[in-house]
């Protein structure tokens, strides 16, 4: 069966290279939806902006598989006397990495742009000398001259920025941009839907595929729709980190490398007889994963399916991801889809009124 096709594709592009910060995400949201309508039967949207299709409403057991929508992005905090933007996090965004970045910044007067500015390399000496970014120090300029210049082009505190970098593929092997964390999960649950329709599967129970809110922020979303919908079951597919690019450690968070395929993992919440379902089926389809061992929590929208309406056997199904929460996280073409193929088969192995439990 087709994975990835050429529609797909061009959904995907314009669904990453489109603007989506943790809440604001309703035009992302559209357009996921308006990817989604035809392979579904009806759609939700909760009051926070968490959209979800549902295939076969009517049927009482109900099966989950999700991922987020948002992405991180920056408030301004402060406008200086001289006409430069502080700012402060809306989500995880990186300090690190934003000097000499370009920014767009979402005013009341429409947008406008600015850079992350640093100041040069020959005027870091003696004390300076190892100056690093901080979230304290960064800075954005927009080649104003005064703060009353800067409110007069419709830049408040509160305005929105976020960084233009789009959607490119690298060596025809990675995907590669901002925001795969995680609309590149969006996309997955958005196909798994598509291969439903396009391949005719009459599912035993109602399918819930849920695009949630706020995932960056604490798994606020996640919290709210499982709520609402209140599932038997949940899926929950987000990204992972590559521990094989330079600086990382593998012998402490993990032997997980791109391009080997998904990750599944051992924590507290995720469930073992639903995990041992999703190995079998990818063992039977020779579907390759990886395997990792999470302490606490998994820090993912599971915890908040799985701890939600008394306990909800759920488990992650997780794509490894180079660079998290920079501009340029990159993303295996083939771990996508295989990412979209795992949850595929798992989803046909799931019986109507499935009893998971350990014991009865």
């Amino acid at each position: 069966m087709a994975i990835i096709t050429e529609q797909s594709e061009r959904f995907l592009h314009r669904y990453l290279n489109n603007f989506s910060p943790t809440g604001f995400e309703s035009e992302g949201q559209k357009i996921w939806l308006e990817y989604l309508k035809p392979y579904i039967d009806e759609y939700r949207v909760d009051n926070y902006g968490s959209v979800y299709g549902i295939i076969n409403p009517e049927a009482p057991y109900k099966v989950v598989i999700e991922a987020h929508a948002d992405e991180i992005a920056w408030f301004v905090s402060y406008i200086t006397p001289d006409g430069y933007l502080k700012v402060v996090r809306n989500g995880g965004s990186d300090h690190v990495i934003a000097p000499s970045k370009r920014v767009n910044i979402f005013g009341s007067k429409g947008v406008v742009r600015g850079v992350f500015g640093w100041p040069a390399i020959h005027l870091r000496q003696g004390a300076d000398a190892n100056l690093s970014p901080t979230t304290e120090n960064i800075f954005i300029d927009i080649g104003a001259e005064s703060k009353d210049e800067v409110l007069k082009m419709g830049i408040n505190v509160g305005s929105l920025v976020v960084y233009p970098d789009e959607l490119e593929v690298m060596n025809d092997r990675y995907y590669c941009g901002r925001a795969l964390d995680n609309r590149i999960g969006g996309f997955c649950i958005a196909e798994v839907a598509r291969l439903l329709k396009e391949n005719n599967v009459k599912l035993p129970y109602a399918l819930y595929i849920v695009n949630a809110v706020q995932e960056e922020v604490g798994l606020r979303g996640a919290e709210m729709v499982a709520q609402s919908i209140k599932p038997n079951v949940a899926i929950v597919t987000d990204v992972c980190h590559d521990l094989y690019t330079p600086l990382t450690k593998k012998e402490i968070y993990g032997d997980i490398k791109s391009g080997r395929g998904p990750k599944l993992c051992y924590a507290p919440a995720v469930h073992n007889n639903l995990l041992k379902l999703v190995m079998d089926a990818a063992q039977e389809k020779e579907i390759p994963y990886q395997l990792n061992a999470l302490s606490r929590f998994t820090g993912t929208d599971t915890d908040a399916f799985a701890y939600s309406n008394g306990g909800v056997p759920s488990v992650l199904i997780s794509l490894p991801l180079k660079y998290m929460h920079t501009t340029v996280e990159m993303a295996a073409k083939s771990d996508v889809e295989n990412v979209i193929r795992m949850i595929y088969e798992s989803l046909l192995k799931i019986e109507n009124n499935h009893d998971f439990r350990y014991f009865k």
